[in-house]
C-alpha cells in the first residue's frame, strides 16, 4: 500500500511541474528573440565564444528532446529549439551548450555522471525483476532484494548527480545569455523562468527515486507496517 501511495504522490508532483514546464515553454516560445537569432545561431555562438572546436549542433527529431551527447560531441535541438528564434529557444540551446562546456572544462559531476552511464544502463535492464523477486522472498533469500536495492541505488545516484549537472549547465547558459547581452531585462527573466521548470523535472525524478529507495530499504530491514 505505501509504495502505491509514494508512487501517488509523485505521479502528481510530476504531473505538476510538466504541465508547467509546457505551459511556459509554449509562452515562450511565441516570444520572439530581440537579436532574431535561432537556438541554432545561439548555441554556435556560445560555443564559438567559448573556444569549443569540434563540437556540432544538429537537429534531432520531436520536441522537448534537446540533449547534448558527450560520446560524438553533439549538442542535438529538437526542429522548434534549432529553427527557432523564441526565448525559449535561445534558453534551450544555451542550456545545452552550458553541457559542452562542462565537458570541455572536465567538469567533474559531468565526468561522474558519465562514468556512472554504462552501470546505470546495466542495473535498470534487471533491476524491476530483481526486486519484484526479492519482496516475494525476502524471507527466504533476502540477498535477492539486496541486490535489487544496490541496483536501485545506483540508479537514485545518478538522479542526484544528475542535478548539480543540470544547475550548473543552467547558471552557465544564464551567465552567457546576459553577459553577451543576448537576452536582456524580461527576455532574461521568462529565459531563466523556462529553465527553472526544466531543472524543477530532474528534481521530482531525484526525489520520487529516493523515496522509493527508503521504502524498499525499510522492507528489506522487515520495518514495513
Amino acid at each position: 500500500m505505501e509504495i502505491f501511495i509514494i508512487f501517488g504522490v509523485f505521479v502528481l508532483l510530476s504531473w505538476l511541474v510538466s504541465s508547467q514546464l509546457k505551459s511556459r515553454f509554449a509562452k515562450y516560445s511565441r516570444m520572439q528573440l530581440r537579436s532574431g537569432l535561432s537556438g541554432r545561431d545561439i548555441a554556435e555562438k556560445m560555443l564559438r565564444e567559448h573556444g569549443i572546436d569540434g563540437v556540432r549542433v544538429i537537429s534531432t527529431p520531436g520536441r522537448l528532446t534537446d540533449h547534448y551527447n558527450p560520446l560524438d560531441r553533439t549538442v542535438n535541438l529538437s526542429p522548434e529549439v534549432y529553427n527557432g528564434r523564441s526565448i525559449a529557444a535561445a534558453a534551450v540551446a544555451a542550456h545545452e551548450c552550458g553541457h559542452a562546456v562542462q565537458h570541455a572544462k572536465a567538469y567533474a559531476f559531468l565526468k561522474l555522471r558519465s562514468a556512472l552511464v554504462p552501470v546505470v544502463s546495466i542495473s535498470s535492464r534487471y533491476m524491476q525483476w530483481i526486486l519484484l523477486a526479492g519482496i516475494f522472498t525476502v524471507e527466504a533469500f533476502p540477498g535477492i532484494l539486496l541486490a535489487g536495492i544496490v541496483m536501485f541505488a545506483l540508479t537514485t545516484l545518478f538522479s542526484f548527480v544528475t542535478l548539480p549537472v543540470e544547475f550548473d549547465a543552467t547558471k552557465r547558459a544564464l551567465n552567457w545569455l546576459t553577459d553577451t547581452g543576448m537576452t536582456v531585462g524580461e527576455e532574461y527573466s521568462n529565459a531563466k523562468d523556462a529553465l527553472k521548470w526544466a531543472a524543477l523535472t530532474y528534481v521530482v525524478a531525484a526525489l520520487a527515486s529516493l523515496a522509493t529507495l527508503a521504502y524498499y530499504i525499510m522492507i528489506f530491514l522487515g520495518r514495513r507496517n
